[in-house]
């Protein structure tokens, strides 16, 4: 039903050259247009998991006092950027599969695209300090108090908004400067940084090259240090004389290597068949990926936590308990 409506604004798209003032289309997934209903039917269903889930996490380390620790703090901070991240795409993605609303304003198409690539250092820098308080717990359990204290969770989050911001800001005065004069469709269910700097018939070169940079800088920056805190960590744990004391810090490690794992590998995947597997993988497998990343995440994050993490089932069901409480 909306392929009509769809094909009406991509013929008024190719009358209008100016795509500052036409805005732009997003197609959905070229070449999966038969599955759409059934996709969104699944991006739906995993979006409103990971709304439920993260949201709950959120109410349980608000509720729980014993849960006032940095680990949780984060564990907080990394629930509300993956709320984010979710909604930065999801309800646009649907709107366009349900009701055929492809068309957004090329301000929006910009605020989007900001939001989403922002969120997502926000998220990679949140996923480092989570490694790095685990670092601090396990190699000097008797500083942790000491070094992670509340100011420099503060300065943590601070950091962590603010590199973000510095990083993904410029980009929009890259795409603003470009002249744009082709059709103004993007093969896409949201709006992202190359996505909209390849409708210009300007160069494009900074853009490519800033775009890879950012990425190196911060994302790249933050796996090689994560993975150097967890092979000191993993270091410290094996030298652990009780058996049991290791068997808790793996577990909690284990948790956050899930969580890293899962964030890291479908992004990576996405970004790099993008640029380098064009003629080896299909256009719409990069599409799927990059929608997958998005919710995939955030929907298991607050399985993986609650299921590994006694601290957190305890207080799941404390906060549950407290609650029937009231309502009898």
């Amino acid at each position: 039903k909306s392929m009509p409506f769809l094909s009406a604004n991509i013929v008024a798209a190719r009358n209008n050259s100016d795509t500052r003032t036409a805005g732009c289309l997003l197609t959905g997934i070229p070449g999966l247009e038969h599955l759409h209903i059934w996709l969104s039917i699944l991006f739906c269903t995993m979006y409103i998991a990971a709304l439920v889930g993260n949201g709950i996490l959120i109410c349980i380390i608000i509720s729980q006092p014993n849960l006032h620790e940095p680990m949780y703090i984060f564990l907080s901070m990394l629930a509300s950027t993956d709320i984010l991240l979710s909604t930065s795409t999801m309800p646009k993605t649907l709107a366009n599969f349900w009701l055929g609303s492809s068309h957004i304003s090329f301000e929006g198409c910009l605020t989007q695209m900001f939001f989403i690539h922002f969120l997502f250092v926000a998220d990679s820098a949140v996923l480092l300090s989570m490694a790095f308080d685990r670092y601090v717990a396990i190699c000097s359990p008797l500083r942790y108090t000491t070094i992670l204290t509340r100011k420099v969770i503060g300065k943590l989050v601070i950091a962590t908004l603010t590199r973000s911001f510095i990083i993904m800001f410029p980009s929009i005065f890259l795409l603003q400067r470009l002249h744009y004069c082709r059709v103004n469709i993007i093969a896409h269910t949201f709006c992202e940084h190359m996505g909209i700097a390849r409708l210009s018939c300007s160069d494009i070169s900074i853009n490519v090259w800033y775009g890879l940079t950012a990425a190196l800088l911060s994302t790249g920056l933050d796996i090689i240090l994560i993975a150097v805190s967890y092979i000191h960590i993993l270091r410290a744990v094996f030298h652990l004389s009780s058996q049991e004391a290791r068997s808790k810090a793996l577990s909690t490690c284990g948790s956050h290597v899930c969580v890293i794992l899962l964030f890291y590998i479908p992004a990576l995947f996405s970004v790099f068949a993008y640029r380098f597997g064009g003629k080896h993988f299909p256009r719409y497998v990069h599409i799927l990926l990059a929608n997958l990343y998005v919710v995939i995440p955030p929907m298991l994050n607050p399985l993986i936590y609650g299921v590994r993490t006694k601290q957190i089932l305890e207080g799941a069901r404390r906060m549950f308990s407290n609650l029937i409480k009231e309502f009898k």
